[in-house]
């Protein structure tokens, strides 16, 4: 698949951003549920460990995407 521009409403999206986006809102769902069984009060750094989960989950998404 080639990655190109997106039409949003009339506007040239970059694909990245769309996938961004969507890599946002499954992280916000892994960490309702990392806060609702306290795990991150395990890890050293929530704030750094966050990110580096979002990450991990856009470059899935990307990975997967790009199949």
């Amino acid at each position: 698949m080639s990655f190109a521009e997106v039409d949003l409403f009339g506007v040239y999206v970059a694909p990245i951003s769309l996938l961004m986006v969507a890599a946002w809102f499954v992280l916000i769902a892994l960490r309702r549920v990392a806060d609702h069984f306290g795990l991150l009060r395990h890890v050293w750094h929530p704030a750094l460990f966050v990110f580096a989960f979002y990450m991990v989950t856009l470059s899935s998404i990307v990975l997967i995407v790009a199949r």
